[in-house]
């Protein structure tokens, strides 16, 4: 076990938490989105088959597939080993993850009365297992720990599409055509996403994300108006807890300056939106994370660490940077190409950002 010095000392000298208080860090830090997962044989040998959800009630299995990849690449964070349904799972809204296909549902949200679905939720009873293993986490890391949930939105286009879609027919027509049930759903995901996301720090994170992925997809009118508001109050929350939060999308550039006024002190970047220009509109008071395509860690390492650099030298004018992927580790990847960036950020990375610095 790791005694409470030793943790200390490990929260103070982590480059990753210093650089989301945007402050120098000792080196860039890195980790991966969806490190704990697919690519990791180790994984593949351990994760029993069926859905992730059963593997999320497992405290000593959840905590030992969230550790994996800190072992296998010395990554500066981990990420829990946990899902975005989890929390409306375990409401008993009756969604589920079928492998290979997603969160589904056979009764999809349509009408008031399916709010009550979601009316009994308290995560400190309800996910009392999330709590277990970050608690088993704490007592076993080197590395701060990154606690999680899905933002109202894209939690909500699951519950009402009742599978993974790509054109959100059914939720953007309720959401203009039925704005009051639309806001009445999303709000009520806001509470159970604070909720759950303070029995994780109170279990021990050190940090939250919120993975808002699919709010590309809107406009920013649309944003501005039925989910900016909603996304605000998990922040305001986050900002009592005492820990950093990170905000997550997918094709997000058009969104990214309501994004910031949502009072995240970190945003990840796809790999759709260079960091230099987002840097220039947000500001130097904005952690940026991201955001090397993930398609690229399956060509060649040579092919690898070019884009790597070059992500790295458009990092060079934001004062409090993270490296990661545009998105999730894809399943193919091999982990000796995560392994050689890992490496490679933390020797060179530094340096790199220094001279794009003085080249711009």
């Amino acid at each position: 076990m790791v005694s409470s010095s030793d943790a200390d000392k490990r929260d103070t000298e982590s480059p990753f938490l210093a650089a989301l208080a945007n402050q120098p860090a000792s080196r860039v830090p890195v980790w991966f989105m969806r490190q704990a997962g697919r690519s990791l044989p180790e994984y593949r040998a351990l994760r029993p088959d069926g859905s992730i959800l059963e593997a999320v009630k497992n405290p000593e299995l959840a905590a030992e597939l969230t550790i994996q990849p800190v072992q296998r690449y010395g990554v500066d964070a981990a990420v829990l080993y946990s899902d975005i349904i989890v929390p409306v799972h375990a409401a008993g809204f009756g969604v589920d993850i079928v492998p290979g296909q997603g969160p589904v549902t056979s009764q999809p949200f349509r009408e008031v009365a399916d709010l009550s679905r979601l009316e009994h939720f308290d995560a400190d009873e309800d996910c009392a297992y999330v709590a277990k293993t970050v608690q088993l986490l704490k007592g076993e890391l080197q590395v701060p720990l990154i606690g999680f949930a899905g933002a109202p939105f894209t939690v909500a286009s699951y519950l009402i599409e009742g599978q993974p879609t790509r054109n959100f027919i059914r939720t953007k027509k309720m959401m203009h055509d039925e704005p009051d049930l639309f806001g009445a759903l999303l709000a009520r995901l806001a509470e159970i996403t604070i909720d759950f996301l303070g029995m994780q720090v109170r279990a021990g994170a050190d940090a939250l994300q919120l993975f808002d992925s699919w709010v590309g997809a809107l406009s920013p009118r649309e944003y501005r108006r039925y989910v900016f508001p909603h996304v605000k109050t998990i922040f305001d929350a986050i900002g009592t807890f005492g820990v950093p939060g990170i905000h997550f999308g997918v094709n997000t550039s058009d969104l990214l300056e309501s994004i910031a006024a949502t009072g995240t002190k970190a945003i990840g970047l796809d790999f759709r939106t260079e960091l230099s220009l987002a840097q220039r509109r947000l500001g130097p008071d904005m952690v940026l994370q991201g955001n090397l395509d993930p398609t690229v860690c399956l060509c060649g390492e040579e092919t690898v660490l070019s884009e790597a650099r070059q992500v790295l030298v458009d990092s060079a004018s934001t004062r409090g940077y993270i490296f990661n992927l545009g998105h999730g580790v894809l399943p193919e990847t091999d982990p000796q190409r995560l392994l050689a960036l890992v490496d490679f950020v933390h020797a060179e990375g530094n340096a790199i950002r220094q001279v794009g610095l003085e080249g711009s």
